[in-house]
């Protein structure tokens, strides 16, 4: 948040840096389950797995007790901006226009759609190449790093794309790009090229995360900010918990493969979302100028 503060030009390259962090555990933990699962039992994994979780939390309960909530001065804008507060009406207000903004809502709808697709393909992609490939749980840990890795290289490049070029065509480019992959897989099947399409697809899906972000934060209305990534959040999570369940019936009806379709529909309804978004947002930017002209 700090660095937001001192560089408000680059929020998508700061938040695709600070999301890296995660990307790093997302890539490293497929590998680390796939060698293990070679040598110990899933139940005996799942009971390791509890370490780490543990691990943190403590050191973030340390590194949280090390905090001291300092005064604003008036030495630099950001004291400034740490301590405006608001009141309690003033939050109220300003999350109904939050809740009530047309292009804020369509965002939050692609944001959604876009966690489906990724949650359904973290559940379904190990398990069509371990049951319809064949892969060992090694060779599927060694593919899902790829698909992460390929994610981490890729954000902090959609990051500076987006401060320069701005979020709409990263994010529409993107998503665009994978729906044409997903769709490729699906055609693909059992063949070599699916395999090769997954690290291809990784790059374009994980490469805007951090620059919705980005872009709820320029959507939302002033001192909302905080507030808008927790309803993204939200929501995504929302999104994420649906996909799995609606990917797999559909899977159990049609096929494995069919998955991959859903995945590529809600893609590309992610993408319809966005477009809509930024349509909003150039219709209202010409009316702010047009007011601006008359005054």
């Amino acid at each position: 948040r700090r660095v937001l503060f001192r560089s408000p030009e680059r929020k998508g390259l700061v938040l695709s840096i600070h999301g890296m962090g995660g990307n790093i555990g997302d890539a490293c933990a497929p590998l680390v389950i796939g060698a293990l699962l070679t040598v110990l039992t899933w139940r005996e994994i799942v009971m390791i797995n509890v370490v780490p979780g543990v691990f943190m939390a403590i050191m973030i309960l340390a590194f949280l007790g090390t905090l001291r909530i300092a005064k604003a001065t008036t030495g630099n804008d950001f004291s400034k901006d740490e301590g405006r507060k608001q009141s309690f009406a003033k939050y109220v207000q300003g999350l109904k226009s939050l809740v009530t903004d047309r292009g804020v809502n369509m965002l939050l709808i692609g944001s959604a759609f876009r966690n489906m697709t990724q949650s359904a393909l973290l559940t379904f992609l190990p398990v069509y190449l371990a049951y319809e490939m064949g892969y060992s749980p090694w060779a599927v840990g060694i593919w899902m790093f790829a698909l992460q890795l390929a994610g981490f290289t890729a954000a902090p490049i959609a990051g500076h794309l987006s401060d320069k070029m701005g979020p709409r065509r990263v994010v529409m480019s993107s998503l665009g790009m994978s729906g044409v992959v997903l769709l490729g897989m699906a055609f693909a099947g059992k063949t070599h090229g699916f395999v090769l399409l997954i690290a291809l697809l990784g790059f374009f899906l994980y490469a805007v995360r951090a620059v919705l972000q980005a872009w709820m934060l320029d959507s939302a209305p002033k001192n909302m900010g905080g507030t808008a990534i927790g309803v993204m959040f939200g929501v995504q999570a929302l999104g994420a918990a649906v996909a799995p369940g609606l990917g797999g019936l559909i899977a159990d009806t049609y096929g494995l493969i069919t998955a991959f379709y859903f995945m590529a529909i809600t893609i590309i309804i992610a993408n319809r979302s966005e477009e809509h978004t930024s349509e909003l947002q150039s219709h209202l930017n010409l009316v702010c100028r047009l007011l601006l002209e008359k005054k």
